[in-house]
């Protein structure tokens, strides 16, 4: 919850390449205070059957940039094994090998303003991710 001296986030993730949220990927928050601050990292949450985190950590008084790190390699591997007999020829099959998946972690980064609520979607499908400020 955002007050008029923080910024809060919010999140969720939907696999597109299956129509459907992603469960249990492991998401991290982390802030700074500045475009040469250090970040700070706050914690992290999992998402939900819905897809979403819904206990991220709040945000300190003073956060300029956020980062949000989603650790999808587990996710996309654990749905590569459910498809690789329905799906034969699927890229995640044909182009993987046993290098894992093509994007292991999804970093996204954005400024925030004091008061704001953001909400940070990530459309992921085994090689390729979109985000974009929700509402």
């Amino acid at each position: 919850m955002s007050t008029s001296t923080t910024a809060s986030v919010s999140t969720h993730i939907l696999d597109t390449s299956v129509g459907r949220p992603a469960e249990g990927v492991a998401v991290r928050l982390s802030a700074r205070s500045g475009r040469d601050a250090d970040w700070r990292a706050l914690g992290g949450s999992a998402t939900d059957a819905d897809g979403r985190c819904k206990d991220l950590p709040a945000l300190p008084e003073g956060t300029t940039h956020v980062r949000l790190d989603f650790v999808v390699e587990p996710y996309l591997e654990k749905f590569a094994n459910k498809q690789a007999d329905a799906q034969q020829d699927a890229p995640a099959n044909r182009d993987s090998g046993d290098d894992g998946a093509f994007f292991p972690e999804v970093a996204i980064t954005f400024a925030v303003k004091p008061g704001e609520h953001y909400h940070v979607p990530l459309l992921l499908n085994p090689f390729g991710y979109s985000v974009y400020r929700g509402s």
